[in-house]
């Protein structure tokens, strides 16, 4: 029956979330049930093209991103995909009305990062950014109106900026990683080699700026979303201080993390503020 190969679709989707992200996958738990599983249908669609470019260096990841990019294609035309992952994200983007043109973007994005290494201006990583955490961010967004065009419009630019903070601190935590592993420098004008508190505090401020934003549209969504969301972005929060009060040389040179007891304190006290309505 095709409703049994979608429930195993959505489920592999389950799965990815809960392998490749601990953190991503507690905070969307939080979420109603409703739209839970939309949720990972598209994590699983943005972390299997993310895997091709980042981590595949023993095969032609040309190659096989342009094999995923044809299979998404054909997924998204006709309604159902032999790949379990694209067969789920297929069935949400239907659902809530996505528009291709962020799919679009997202891929792009991920394209710069087969071949593109260094971002050497604001333009070229605003671009990068906007492909590569904006868009899905926008995606989420229209799974947590329920494809309410007013409310996504309304929502839309806080969206983008906590699709953005979140990724920056992914580059930040990561720097070590990406600059050795990858060969790969994002924030433009800056030095990693010669990375110093000056660098980090900029790129931290203006981290807290997308967060600001991002904040102030948290506070307007759906309660079906609002619990989740706001979990993620605490515990987001929270691994941004760390960095801040972890010195550059030790960012560049391990990979800063937030502890498991801690992830719960962070779910906890969140919990209670959602509770008590101070979100």
């Amino acid at each position: 029956m095709k409703a049994t190969f979608d429930q195993v679709s959505y489920q592999c989707s389950k799965i990815v979330t809960q392998s490749y992200s601990t953190s991503f996958a507690l905070a969307t738990r939080m979420l109603a049930p409703a739209i839970r599983s939309d949720i990972y249908n598209i994590y699983g669609f943005v972390r299997f093209a993310d895997e091709i470019v980042d981590t595949f260096h023993d095969y032609d990841k040309e190659i096989l991103f342009e094999r995923f990019e044809t299979s998404l294609k054909e997924a998204l035309e006709d309604k159902i995909s032999l790949n379990p992952i694209l067969n789920a994200f297929q069935h949400t983007y239907h659902k809530y009305d996505i528009s291709y043109d962020l799919v679009a973007a997202f891929l792009k994005s991920m394209r710069m990062d087969l071949n593109k290494t260094i971002y050497c201006t604001e333009k070229e990583f605003r671009e990068y950014i906007y492909g590569s955490a904006d868009v899905v961010g926008l995606m989420c967004l229209k799974v947590f109106v329920k494809g309410d065009a007013k409310k996504y419009h309304t929502l839309k630019q806080s969206a983008m900026a906590l699709g953005s903070a979140f990724q920056k601190v992914n580059f930040l935590r990561d720097l070590k990683a990406d600059f050795e592993d990858l060969n790969r420098s994002y924030f433009p004008n800056t030095d990693l080699k010669k990375l110093d508190e000056i660098s980090k505090t900029r790129i931290v401020n203006e981290i807290k700026a997308d967060f600001e934003l991002g904040y102030s549209g948290i506070v307007k969504l759906p309660n079906d979303a609002k619990f989740g969301v706001y979990t993620a972005y605490k515990y987001y929060h929270k691994l941004l201080r760390k960095l801040q009060n972890t010195p550059p040389l030790e960012i560049k040179n391990a990979r800063i993390r937030v502890p498991d007891y801690q992830k719960f304190g962070v779910l906890a006290r969140s919990y209670v503020k959602f509770k008590l309505r101070l979100v």
